[in-house]
């Protein structure tokens, strides 16, 4: 099937919007800076990368005569938000498992951000002593168990809305979105920065940018600090998804480019980089982004410019995937301006 052939439940306001960063740009003294806003892309719950992908997984989950949407993610999981905020939107449940993936001291951490709009919403909210992991989890086995056996009707989303059959459409068809959108502004992004942890935001900007032909450089930053694991996650993905939308080729090897340095040693804890480039982007545009990913995936991009590895005529299509709401769990590192 082509990607247009693909049924699709409308839950965004339309195309997320393009706009330049012009202080930061000029901050950075070369390549010209823009960004995608997917944090401005919903009405839902504050949006978000994760909705983009569900309006996908919606058709078929409203097939299957579901009662439940069943998710999992981290204490502070962006993805669960927005599953909850789904849920909400179509009349179901929502049965979020949400693991300590963070070891973060934080006294609030499991009473603020996307795990209160979660509840606001009225997600069943559990909580899960596990560490981090982008695999399938006994946890969220064990909630689709239960649920089948109350009677309900669950339909499984992975961690991210990834490792699901239909993960990588959202992007592939964001990608295609950005061509669009580059012939309205008059311009040709030659390089996209994406943070990357459980791939299938990623893995679709590679099966979508792949049937478009361009000399684009997708590179992808792991916010994971288990880059192994990503890249592998990623490219998967990508594989399967350019074979669901018939893309007519193998993905190349030099299509699929995730790069670690800027993720520190362990998921969901931010490290100076991150926080100096929250601080700058903050301070210059007035563009919040969060400790866990945009982070992550704004330090890396700060640091290629610099370094020329970005080259100065460059223009540079940044993806801002939205997760602002779990900077409230991080408020101790802010107390000082």
């Amino acid at each position: 099937m082509a990607l247009s052939d693909f049924p699709r439940y409308p839950l965004l306001f339309g195309p997320s919007p393009v706009h330049p960063l012009q202080r930061l740009s000029d901050h950075l003294g070369g390549a010209r800076i823009w960004a995608k806003r997917e944090d401005c892309n919903s009405g839902l719950a504050f949006g978000g990368n994760k909705t983009r992908k569900l309006e996908y997984l919606v058709p078929d989950a409203l097939d299957q005569g579901a009662t439940h949407l069943v998710s999992i993610g981290g204490v502070q999981s962006n993805h669960t938000r927005q599953v909850a905020a789904v849920a909400a939107k179509l009349g179901l449940k929502a049965r979020l498992v949400q693991e300590s993936w963070v070891d973060w001291p934080d006294s609030v951490n499991d009473r603020v951000g996307n795990i209160l709009l979660s509840r606001i919403m009225g997600a069943q909210v559990e909580l899960v002593d596990a560490a981090f992991g982008i695999g399938f989890k006994e946890s969220w086995e064990n909630a689709l168990e239960q649920i089948r056996a109350d009677g309900g009707v669950p339909y499984p989303i992975p961690a991210g809305a990834s490792d699901h059959r239909l993960g990588g459409l959202g992007f592939a068809n964001w990608a295609y979105e950005v061509q669009r959108q580059e012939q309205e502004l008059g311009v040709f992004f030659d390089t996209v920065i994406v943070c990357s942890v459980t791939g299938s935001t990623q893995a679709g900007m590679i099966a979508g940018f792949a049937g478009q032909d361009r000399p684009r450089r997708l590179l992808g930053i792991d916010a994971s600090a288990k880059i192994d694991q990503t890249r592998a996650q990623v490219e998967k993905i990508a594989r399967n998804t350019a074979e669901l939308i018939e893309l007519g080729r193998d993905l190349r090897d030099d299509e699929i480019t995730v790069l670690d340095g800027w993720a520190g040693d362990y998921y969901g804890i931010p490290v100076a980089s991150t926080l100096d480039a929250i601080r700058l982007t903050g301070s210059l545009e007035g563009v919040i982004i969060d400790p866990v990913y945009e982070g992550k995936s704004m330090a890396a991009l700060i640091d290629l410019a610099r370094t020329g590895e970005i080259a100065p005529d460059s223009n540079v299509l940044y993806a801002h995937l939205g997760g602002q709401p779990a900077i409230n769990a991080y408020s101790a590192l802010f107390k000082v301006g």
